[in-house]
């Protein structure tokens, strides 16, 4: 029988693979706030489903709460929490963040547990990625949305001095995940999108920090780019240099298709974060039958344009999952 592993080097090397593999993944909130109750949640999810490959989906604020920010859970219906506390206020704020060791500080060494957790327990067969989020996705959550890119065009010196320490501490993070066997991260860019930032200035105060963090897992296997949002900057992927993409393909341009006609790599994607939560599982099927026709099944993992929501039914989930064995 193929393994998890041996699909999806098939697929990544360009070859047939004996199906379409699959993988979805999702918040877990309130189990989120352990490293022991979040690697408990993921490995049921893994159990249940059998994906071909494990994303941790760490609250965003697990990289944050060391710096002092803080959130809450509510009930959002993707499983992502409010933050009541930010770090950031004032411009020069950006300058005060202390570079962070994540073997030493607790909310980061416990996503670092978390991994290990998993690790111990998760066939070696199945690949395990790690979520990573942009310094500037960090920066969001630090600041605010709006007072960040306030920031960022009436400060830019500041907010540069606060993207170069979380892009070391990040990359600190990603080398010392690295280090518990993981076989890849999944790297979560969300301010690659026309509404909130010109290609250029995305190059300017994105790229570079982005290049930087993600430097140290070019020697694995298994990288994800995962471009959030609308009109999404998708040029941006030469420079990054990723095997695999996931973006929000059922919502904004380019198509799964268009995507393969423009670089060599894995696309991933084909179903609707809505059809998962409010549509049934024949709608799941049909939407996961034509994804498969536009890549020919090839280059192609089946999966959302980001994560299941919680309230998706297990139905659902089942029939995304069956979708790929006809």
């Amino acid at each position: 029988m193929t393994t998890h592993r041996e699909r999806l080097q098939t697929c990544l090397d360009g070859g047939q693979p004996d199906r379409v593999p699959v993988a979805l993944w999702r918040h877990f909130p309130v189990d989120d706030q352990s490293p022991e109750t979040l690697a408990a949640a993921t490995l049921h999810w893994q159990r249940q489903y059998d994906f071909d490959f494990v994303k941790v989906t760490p609250a965003s604020s697990f990289c944050l709460k060391d710096w002092g920010a803080d959130d809450v859970w509510e009930g959002h219906t993707e499983g992502t929490r409010r933050y009541v506390k930010r770090v950031v206020s004032g411009p020069r704020d950006w300058a005060r963040l202390p570079e962070l060791d994540p073997t030493s500080e607790p909310h980061l060494a416990a996503q670092l547990k978390c991994l290990r957790l998993i690790k111990q327990r998760l066939p070696a067969e199945t690949p395990l990625i790690q979520t990573v989020f942009s310094p500037l996705a960090q920066a969001k959550n630090l600041a605010g949305s709006d007072a960040l890119l306030a920031h960022l065009r009436l400060y830019p010196d500041d907010v540069m001095k606060g993207l170069e320490t979380i892009a070391r501490t990040t990359r600190r993070f990603v080398e010392a995940a690295l280090e518990t066997g993981i076989d890849g991260i999944f790297y979560a860019v969300q301010h690659a999108q026309a509404a909130l930032l010109s290609l250029e200035e995305y190059q300017t105060f994105g790229l570079p920090f982005d290049q930087q963090v993600i430097e140290p897992a070019k020697s694995s296997w298994l990288n994800v780019l995962h471009l959030h949002g609308r009109d999404i900057h998708y040029s941006l992927l030469s420079a990054l240099s990723f095997p695999i993409v996931n973006w929000h393909d059922r919502e904004t341009a380019p198509s799964l298709a268009e995507a393969q006609a423009l670089h060599d790599g894995v696309v991933c994607g084909g179903l609707r974060q809505d059809t998962l939560a409010l549509g049934n599982p024949a709608q799941v099927r049909e939407e996961a039958e034509e994804a498969i026709r536009q890549t020919r099944g090839r280059k192609f993992i089946l999966s959302t344009g980001c994560v299941v929501p919680v309230i998706a039914s297990h139905g659902n989930l089942v029939a995304a999952r069956e979708s790929v064995e006809k």
